[in-house]
């Protein structure tokens, strides 16, 4: 049946930025510390505006930040004043929930700490709000998990839902082996119309919950499509690597447009911290998705546990 899928070109298909890797000195991503030499803040600053004016020339209109992402919402939104862009020329995205706690320091114990509680959506909503203002047209709980209770907290759901009746969309990302149950239970409780989760070659245990999401009118944002590196060339994946040579395109494009091809996928995010990763990224729209690629890319397949806790012990860099 695999064999038999049409080949998927979709190059209208949304990639959208998020920017975890631009904000802040430190990420988990393979090979960060190279892409984020240099900390000055004012060129971390000038590099992170190069990348989304290639990401805004390729056609990208969906851009994603995060209280916690460093100063990737300050950086976001000096690039938007510097451009001139307005509301209507652009989708802006953010989350509230963890905060950073770097200074600053890739060498730092502790990067960054969650709280999903009324009192953080307080002091974390003025901060977003101060600095993106009405670009911003999507806010959503980030990692949010049934652990955390977050979804069933009276408190949390009356200030999102104040929010929403404010004309501002109302999201959640979710995290960990237990995606589905978060997804299934957010679409159940309602008030939310988009959801961001993990989904990728290694990782796709979301993709029938996502589905269930997508046909009850939740948007669809999918992360971590190149899996914190270990699906582009970094990640030394030999199987992945020759489908790649085969088909001419990178390793990373393959990955999102596996990703792309999901007929549930609202917007898929690149994580590029570079100009050059952008570039190579934006090549997934001209990728062929067939039954050919998902049978032979169907190995790549991991347990979600095992994958989560690989993805855990990714060092920051």
């Amino acid at each position: 049946m695999l064999a038999q899928m049409h080949a998927r070109r979709v190059p209208g298909m949304p990639l959208g930025i998020g920017l975890a890797a631009l904000g802040r000195p430190g990420y988990i991503n393979l090979g960060h510390a190279a892409d984020i030499a240099d900390h000055d803040v004012a060129r971390m600053e000038a590099a992170a505006h190069a990348v989304l004016d290639a990401a805004y020339a390729g056609g990208i209109r969906h851009y994603d930040a995060a209280r916690s992402y460093g100063r990737a919402e300050a950086f976001l939104a000096s690039w938007l004043a510097g451009r001139g862009l307005g509301r209507d020329d652009v989708t802006v995205s953010s989350k509230w929930g963890y905060a950073y706690t770097a200074g600053w320091s890739v060498d730092a114990d502790e990067h960054e700490v969650k709280e999903l509680s009324a009192a953080q959506f307080r002091r974390q909503w003025p901060e977003t709000e101060a600095l993106l203002g009405s670009h911003l047209r999507l806010y959503q709980i980030h990692s949010a998990t049934l652990e955390s209770g977050v979804l069933d907290d009276p408190d949390v759901r009356a200030e999102l839902a104040a929010l929403r009746e404010r004309g501002v969309r109302i999201g959640l990302s979710v995290t960990g082996a237990g995606q589905s149950g978060t997804i299934d239970r957010a679409v159940e409780t309602g008030g939310f119309d988009a959801v961001q989760a993990t989904w990728n070659l290694h990782e796709r245990s979301a993709g029938p919950a996502l589905a269930r999401a997508h046909a009850a009118g939740l948007e669809v944002y999918v992360k971590e499509a190149v899996a914190n590196g270990r699906l582009t060339a970094r990640g030394g994946n030999r199987v992945l690597a020759a489908a790649a040579r085969e088909r001419g395109a990178g390793e990373d494009a393959l990955a999102l447009a596996a990703a792309l091809a999901q007929p549930w996928a609202g917007v898929v995010l690149s994580g590029a911290a570079t100009v050059g990763q952008l570039e190579s990224n934006l090549a997934a729209r001209d990728v062929d998705w067939d039954g050919e690629l998902e049978e032979r890319l169907a190995v790549l397949a991991e347990e979600p546990g095992a994958y989560w806790a690989a993805r855990s012990a990714l060092p920051w860099t």
